[in-house]
């Protein structure tokens, strides 16, 4: 019996093609660096690769940025459990402020952050026979977290937000307390957009440079070593850091990925 292809919608062809333009804009601007960088001049990329200063600012990158994920998870799982749970006085303005940098320049908020974690600064003065943060490693982790935190806040709320709350009141009414019930049903049900914010957070904990620059330019890290070739020496020289630094985060966000795709097991439906 023949059946008959039900035709498109018109508005899903607009999603589509609107949807195709936003690809095409992402993939090309990034593709078209990359392959030219390939066939007009490979070597220049593998000695890139070979670099040790090219590979000690891009794992640098890496690792502030996985710390400051850890800080973020932390910090940030408790916020976004209050945020979704209760409602109080002004929760609307502590809602902006936690989202505030992702929005505000982030030279300001190197400044900004300068002015707090500097050696003068509110905190950085008392901890400076403690810990430094102008050009040291803990200057480049708060830098990223300041930046990055509310990205995985905002998606852990969200993952919070869609558990019903009858569960863990379920699980608190078979006796279980409250850490327990959190721990145990809570965390678990909302454990794929933990790993989705993870992941944001950490992507935009690498690539942050404003921030990274004003409190700490050394040691580098993979964004301000792209910078201080770009000024030295110019795109020739910059280029083939950046291409590599655009190939070795896209094959670990794609990794992560694929192994958080794993976790919908866990999701309430």
């Amino acid at each position: 019996m023949l059946t008959s292809r039900k035709a498109p919608e018109p508005l899903m062809l607009v999603f589509l093609f609107l949807a195709l333009v936003l690809l095409l804009f992402v993939a090309v601007t990034l593709a078209n660096m990359v392959i030219e960088q390939v066939v007009t001049d490979l070597p220049a990329l593998i000695n890139a690769a070979c670099e040790k200063s090219v590979i000690k600012s891009i794992s640098l990158s890496m690792y502030a940025g996985l710390v400051a994920t850890l800080i973020s998870l932390v910090l940030g799982i408790p916020a976004a459990y209050i945020l979704a749970r209760k409602d109080f006085f002004a929760k609307g303005f502590v809602e902006s402020v936690l989202d505030i940098p992702v929005v505000v320049p982030h030279t300001v908020a190197g400044i900004a952050l300068l002015t707090i974690f500097g050696a003068n600064g509110l905190l950085g003065a008392p901890l400076e026979s403690y810990i430094q943060f102008r050009d040291a490693f803990a200057g480049i982790v708060i830098a990223m977290l300041f930046v990055s935190a509310p990205f995985l806040t905002n998606s852990v709320r969200e993952g919070f937000q869609n558990i019903d709350p009858r569960l863990e009141n379920t699980a608190r009414s078979l006796g279980a307390p409250m850490w327990k019930a959190f721990l145990f049903v809570t965390l678990p049900l909302a454990a794929r957009h933990i790993m989705a914010g993870s992941i944001m957070c950490w992507a935009r904990a690498i690539s942050e440079f404003g921030a990274v620059v004003i409190i700490a330019y050394y040691p580098m890290i993979g964004p301000t070593l792209v910078y201080d070739r770009y000024l030295s020496y110019g795109l020739s020289a910059s280029r083939p850091i950046a291409v590599l630094l655009i190939l070795v985060t896209l094959t670990i966000f794609i990794a992560v990925r694929l192994l958080s795709a794993g976790w919908r097991i866990y999701d309430k439906d």
